[in-house]
């Protein structure tokens, strides 16, 4: 993801560069206000062509998840291209202001003459120049909502409906304060194209288009808590569901107030149109919610989507699967999808990290799973009792086995610490597949 937005930034460089570089582009000298109005075209250019990057991601394009590797990571583009997008547009603005600060130290001499169109053209520069201050303040103000996670999901959601709104400032912004020399040239193409596709999917956000081709209805069939806060929903979908693959999740929306959350598919596909969540309280509307659905209560579901799934290539190679909590859910699916075929299911050791294994609801479920499957060994770490998963217990597999391939799903904090001792150990070379998904 970093090598995909920086080869992006250096994209839109390049073409800014391209036009900088052509004949009478550089004539003025090179002084503090020329300067000044270099590093404000780039950051500008910066920060719209990420923005840009944002809003077509925003509309879960399920055919580019080959390209990013699942919906989880194209999620996590779109998060980190809109982080980017609003400090290349915080640095736009401040170099915007600089102008004082130059006049004071080296005074007019050298100021660059403004190019000067029509009065209907500079009346519209003038109305770009105001909504891309008021844009920019929106974003700050929205970037601080996500970066705070305190903050409720709920709110932070509807206020998050505002960017198609904000993108569509500054596209008026970008068309009307470019350079207008930009526009017979290579910059030019590439500005016209990110405002034609960031305004195409800002009026597909606006209309409530994202994901309606993947959308089916379905009800409640049934609620359970088998532990608590988990709540177990089973639902029965209607004929426009096309089916899923072990390890894939979906959206999935209870109450149109509230809106959607992802959550893994946590059971095999059986052609009955029928999916199974097991979601845990993480939050403010995921608790009590076993007391809030009702069975025969209507459902929508918005997917498949995801990559967190065994491809036939995977089948063949020594795996090691690690779970914590309630990241054992796409590995249910998993082994529910290998118990007609016992002997496509691959050489694995499955390692589950939970507080206690005696009250997990889980454990069970998973012996009866594995009990039928010889070639998948179930390691079950409880740290009540002081067990703790290490790289040292992954990789005393790895010289008999030779590179297996590690599948993650769990929190972040194990995660990270797994990858530090995979490295120290001299294992950074095996690759953990994990999913990355966050909504925020």
């Amino acid at each position: 993801m970093k090598r995909f937005l920086l080869a992006y930034l250096a994209l839109v460089a390049l073409a800014w560069g391209w036009a900088l570089a052509l004949p009478g582009a550089g004539a003025a000298p090179l002084n503090a206000w020329a300067l000044r109005e270099h590093a404000l075209t780039l950051t500008g250019l910066w920060s719209f062509a990420l923005m840009s990057l944002a809003m077509v991601l925003a509309m879960r394009p399920a055919r580019l998840e080959g390209v990013f590797g699942g919906m989880d990571r194209i999620y996590r583009a779109h998060k980190w291209a809109g982080i980017l997008a609003i400090g290349f547009a915080a640095l736009h603005w401040t170099v915007e202001l600089a102008d004082g600060l130059i006049k004071t130290l080296v005074g007019r001499d050298g100021r660059l003459a403004r190019e000067h169109g029509s009065d209907l053209f500079e009346a519209m520069r003038d109305l770009g120049e105001e909504f891309g201050e008021i844009a920019v303040y929106a974003l700050v103000a929205m970037l601080v909502l996500t970066l705070w996670k305190r903050f409720p999901f709920r709110l932070w959601r509807y206020a998050h409906k505002i960017m198609p709104v904000l993108y569509l400032m500054l596209a008026f912004h970008a068309a009307f304060l470019a350079p207008i020399g930009y526009w017979t040239q290579p910059v030019g193409v590439l500005l016209g194209l990110l405002i034609a596709c960031g305004s195409a999917a800002s009026i597909h956000a606006l209309a409530g288009w994202i994901g309606r081709s993947r959308r089916s209805a379905g009800v409640i069939e049934s609620v359970a808590e088998p532990a608590p806060g988990l709540t177990r929903v089973r639902c029965r979908l209607d004929a426009a569901w096309p089916g899923h693959r072990a390890g894939q999740f979906a959206f999935v929306t209870f109450d149109r107030v509230e809106g959607e959350h992802p959550f893994t598919i946590a059971c095999a596909d059986r052609g009955d149109r029928r999916v199974t969540f097991e979601i845990k309280a993480l939050g403010d509307y995921t608790r009590g919610l076993a007391r809030r659905l009702q069975p025969g209560a209507r459902v929508t579901v918005e997917g498949p989507y995801g990559r967190f799934n065994l491809a036939p290539g995977d089948v063949g190679r020594p795996q090691l699967w690690v779970a914590g909590g309630i990241g054992i859910t796409p590995f249910l699916a998993w082994l529910e999808s290998l118990q007609d075929a016992p002997a496509q299911a691959p050489d694995a050791d499955l390692y589950y990290c939970v507080r206690s294994r005696d009250d997990d609801p889980f454990v069970s479920r998973l012996e009866a799973l594995t009990r039928t499957l010889p070639s998948v060994r179930l390691h079950v770490l409880s740290s009540a009792q002081g067990e703790r998963l290490d790289a040292r217990r992954l990789g005393a597999r790895a010289p008999e086995r030779a590179q297996p391939a590690i599948w993650f799903c769990g929190p972040r904090g194990l995660r990270a610490t797994l990858a530090r001792e995979l490295a120290a150990a001299g294992l950074a070379g095996i690759r953990v597949r994990h999913e990355a998904f966050d909504m925020r």
